[in-house]
C-alpha cells in the first residue's frame, strides 16, 4: 500500500476548509498523534482555522449504557442532514484499560449516518482519559466546524462520574435516560443531572410506552429539588423513541429554543469562554505530565515504584517529582 504524502500546513488548512472529508479525517488523525512533530503541525493547523470556528451548535450526548445513544444521533442525525444541515458526530469509545485498543464501532451502529452526504462520523478512541472523551476531541471539534459542520454532537462513553466532562465543552448537554425511573432514580448521579440541559427518555415504545411517561413525570421531579445551572433555562424532560422516529421533532425544537433565548443573552458566549480556559489548563495538566516523565528522568520510575509499593504517599511523590521542575527553572535563572 502506497505511503500517503504528508501535506504542508497550507494543504492541511485548505482542504479542511473545502469540507474535503478525507483531508478532514487525516487531519484529526494529525491531531491526535502525540508525536512531537505532529504536535507541532497539528496547531499551526488549528491556528490557521481557528478564524472560521465557533459557528456551531456543539451539543453533548450522555447516558446509561444501552439507553441507546447511537440509535438516537443516528436518527436525529439523518433527520437534520435531509433537511439541509451539515452533521458531524464525534463518538468517543471505551478504550482497553489494560492494552489501551478500541472497538471503534460507531460507524458500524450509524452505517446509514456515515453514507449521508451532510453527515461525518468518528469514532476515537478516549485512551482512558477523563470522562471518556478523547483528550483532543476538543480541538476535533474545532476541525469539524472548520470544514462546514454547523452541528457537532459529541457522544460519551456514558459510564463513571467523570462522563459529565462533556459537558464543559459543548453548549448543550442532553442526558438519556431508560424508562422505570422508579429504580433508576435510586441509582442516579446527582452531578448529572444538575449539569443537563435537557433529559431524554428514549425507548418510548410499545410495551415501554406507558413506563416512560412515568419515567418522565419522576424526573421533572427530580429536577425541582436541584439547582438549576442556568435560571433562565427550567431543564425540559421529554420522551422519544429513536427506532420509531417519535418526539425528535418535539425534541429538536425545543434545542432550538435553547439556542435561541441564551444565545443572546450571552450564557453561550460565556460558557465558551469558561471552557476555553478549563481546556487550557487541562492541557497544561497532559503536558506536565510529559514533561515529568522527561526531565525526571529514572527518578520518575523509582516514584511510581514507591507509590506502588506503598512506601511514599501519593502527594508526597507529587513534590518530589514537581520539585524537579522547580530546579530546573531556578538553574535557568
Amino acid at each position: 500500500m502506497a505511503k500517503q504524502r504528508r501535506l504542508s500546513t497550507a494543504q492541511w488548512t485548505e482542504g479542511v476548509l473545502a469540507g474535503d472529508r478525507a483531508t478532514l479525517a487525516r487531519a484529526i488523525t494529525l491531531v491526535e498523534s502525540r508525536h512531537p512533530s505532529h504536535r507541532v503541525q497539528a496547531q499551526e493547523l488549528l491556528q490557521a482555522v481557528l478564524p472560521h470556528t465557533g459557528y456551531a451548535k456543539r451539543i453533548g450526548l450522555s447516558g446509561v449504557p444501552g439507553v441507546g445513544k447511537s440509535t438516537f444521533i443516528e436518527a436525529i442525525g439523518l433527520k437534520l442532514c435531509d433537511s439541509g444541515h451539515k452533521v458531524a458526530v464525534l463518538a468517543v469509545d471505551p478504550s482497553s484499560q489494560r492494552r489501551g485498543g478500541s472497538i471503534l464501532g460507531d460507524k458500524t451502529r450509524m452505517a446509514n449516518l456515515s453514507m449521508h452526504e451532510n453527515a461525518f462520523v468518528r469514532p476515537s478512541p478516549s485512551s482512558g482519559n477523563l470522562g471518556g472523551v478523547a483528550a483532543m476531541t476538543r480541538e476535533t471539534l474545532l476541525l469539524m466546524e472548520a470544514a462546514g459542520y454547523d452541528t457537532v454532537l459529541v457522544e460519551t462513553v456514558g459510564v463513571g462520574q467523570s462522563e459529565t466532562v462533556v459537558a464543559e465543552m459543548t453548549d448543550f448537554y442532553l442526558v438519556m435516560m431508560l424508562p422505570g425511573a422508579g429504580d433508576d432514580l435510586q441509582g442516579i448521579k446527582k452531578g448529572v443531572l444538575e449539569l443537563a440541559d435537557m433529559v431524554v427518555v428514549n425507548k418510548a415504545d410499545g410495551d415501554t410506552a406507558v413506563r416512560a411517561r412515568h419515567a418522565v413525570r419522576d424526573y421533572q421531579g427530580a429536577l425541582h429539588m436541584l439547582t438549576l445551572q442556568n435560571p433562565e433555562w427550567p431543564v425540559p424532560v421529554l420522551s422519544c423513541s429513536a427506532i420509531q422516529g417519535s418526539g425528535l421533532d418535539e425534541l429538536w425544537q425545543k434545542v432550538g429554543e435553547y439556542f435561541d433565548k441564551l444565545g443572546p443573552l450571552g450564557h453561550i458566549k460565556e460558557r465558551r469562554q469558561k471552557q476555553q480556559l478549563q481546556w487550557m489548563w487541562a492541557m497544561v495538566e497532559l503536558g506536565l505530565k510529559d514533561i515529568l516523565a522527561e526531565q525526571a528522568g529514572e527518578l520518575f520510575e523509582e516514584t511510581k515504584q514507591a507509590v506502588l509499593e506503598e512506601k511514599l504517599t501519593a502527594s508526597a511523590a507529587a513534590d518530589r517529582l514537581l520539585s524537579t521542575l522547580r530546579h530546573e527553572k531556578k538553574g535557568k535563572l
